[in-house]
Order: structure tokens, then C-alpha cells, then sequence
């Protein structure tokens, strides 16, 4: 990295009751590339305030979280300043909000199989919780919160860059980025087809709710959005319609 500088290259972990590893530990920190993580700190990263709340109130990584948010966000800037000269602050920012967006770490968490080490609660678990986007997202910045916490901020660089280096390019690539209803906004309206519609339904009890969503973008309808929120089905919907449009634009004759 160019600009950002280490506050310290190696940090402690808090003290604080101890949490037992799991098992699946020594896996998931492979995966990382953090073999040497400590595995306690790494658990303390993996637990859900609903798993803490039914276990006598043993540390939920939110703190961990809150450390990761701002340690991958000033990362994630730094690099699309130093790569994209050419880009000015607003475009930047729409960069990183599309690269550090609860659905980019949900993939990334999904891609990397976190959600099977997440430690929940019972009501969590039952409703799907290792799968929610946002409780993915959330573990995935405890994690860099506790990779920084041990290792310091080149360490967290390291794994940072390895894990959403691909998600910046693609970033860049589309524009408004991993947003999807902005992109679909945008191309919309570069193409004189009007601002889409979204259409919800929702389904089940209110603690198991799930949505799917369409679009209307001019005179077609795209189907096939669906997830645990409006947001998520909405997000859904929207790339499979930019994607659809895109491709269109670039077949003749469509």
C-alpha cells in the first residue's frame, strides 16, 4: 500500500474471557491465509450477539466488527486512490460504498464459506441466519477487525487485498459498481428506457419472511429477484435485468 501507514505492525488482543476454538478453526484460517490468527480471537470474530445473548453474555464481535469496518474502508480508499487517478471523489465514493457494501462482503463471506463458522443463537439458526447478508457481511469485518488486532494494519492489508481485489475490479468495471439498482438506473437511462419499477412480494410469518422481486425497465419485465429482505430481493432483480440489458446493447438487431 502507498498511503496508508502502520499504526502498529503487531497488536495484542484485548484481554477478555476466553472462548473455545472451534474445530473448524485451523480451516477457516487457511482459508484466510492467517494460519497463525489465534484461534480464541478468531472465534471472538465468529460470535453473534444472538449465540452470546444464550450463552451467558460471552463477548459478541461487534466491537471486532465496528474495528473491521473502518480498517477495510481505509484500505479499500486507499487503493482506489492510488489506482484510479483519473476518478474524482465522487466516483471514489461510489466505488467504495459498491466494494464495502453488505452484499460485496456477503459474497465474499460466502465465496470464502464463513458462514458455517458464524456462532449463532438458536432463533438465528432456525431462521436461516448463515445465509443472511447481513450477518455475513458483519462477521467479515470482525474478522478484519481481529486480523488488525493481532497483526496491525499491513497484515490486514495483505488479506484485504488477496480477498477484494477482484471485488474493486469489477467494481470499476461496472461503474456504480456491486450496486446493482444504481447500475440498472443507469443504464436505463442512458438509454432512453425510463426509471425501472420494482414490484414486491413478500411471503411467510414476519420471523421468516422472504421477498421476490421483478422489474419493469420500459416495456419489459424481468423476473427472478428473491431474498430474506426487499433489498436483497431488489439487488437480486437488478443484475439479472443489467446484465440482460447489457447484453442486448451489445447484440445487434436487439
Amino acid at each position: 500500500m502507498h498511503q496508508v501507514r502502520s499504526v502498529r505492525s503487531s497488536r495484542r488482543a484485548p484481554p477478555g474471557p476466553l472462548i473455545s476454538a472451534s474445530p473448524h478453526a485451523e480451516e477457516l484460517r487457511e482459508v484466510l491465509g492467517v494460519q497463525d490468527l489465534d484461534p480464541q480471537l478468531l472465534q471472538h470474530a465468529l460470535t453473534h450477539r444472538s449465540f452470546a445473548y444464550e450463552n451467558g453474555g460471552v463477548p459478541n464481535n461487534e466491537r471486532l466488527e465496528f474495528l473491521g469496518d473502518s480498517v477495510l474502508g481505509l484500505v479499500v480508499t486507499d487503493t482506489l486512490f492510488t489506482t484510479h487517478p483519473e476518478l474524482p471523489e465522487g466516483q471514489l465514493a461510489k466505488l467504495r460504498a459498491a466494494v464495502v457494501s453488505a452484499k460485496a462482503l456477503a459474497e465474499v463471506a460466502r465465496t470464502l464459506g464463513i458462514g458455517e463458522h458464524v456462532r449463532l443463537g438458536r432463533g438465528e439458526e432456525s431462521t436461516g441466519g448463515r445465509d443472511k447478508a447481513s450477518i455475513l457481511s458483519d462477521t467479515v469485518e470482525a474478522i478484519l477487525g481481529a486480523i488488525y488486532v493481532q497483526f496491525g494494519i499491513e497484515r490486514a492489508a495483505e488479506v484485504i487485498h488477496r480477498v477484494f481485489d477482484p471485488v474493486i475490479a469489477v467494481a470499476a468495471e461496472l461503474g456504480a459498481g456491486l450496486d446493482w439498482k444504481t447500475s440498472l438506473q443507469e443504464i436505463a437511462a442512458n438509454n432512453g428506457l425510463g426509471v425501472p419499477h420494482y414490484v414486491l412480494v413478500g411471503t411467510g410469518p414476519d420471523h421468516d419472511k422472504s421477498f421476490t422481486a421483478e422489474v419493469v425497465v420500459g416495456e419489459r419485465t424481468y423476473p427472478g429477484g428473491h431474498g430474506r429482505s426487499k433489498k436483497e430481493a431488489e439487488q437480486m432483480v437488478a443484475e439479472i435485468a443489467w446484465r440482460q440489458i447489457s447484453a442486448d446493447l451489445e447484440t445487434p438487431g436487439t
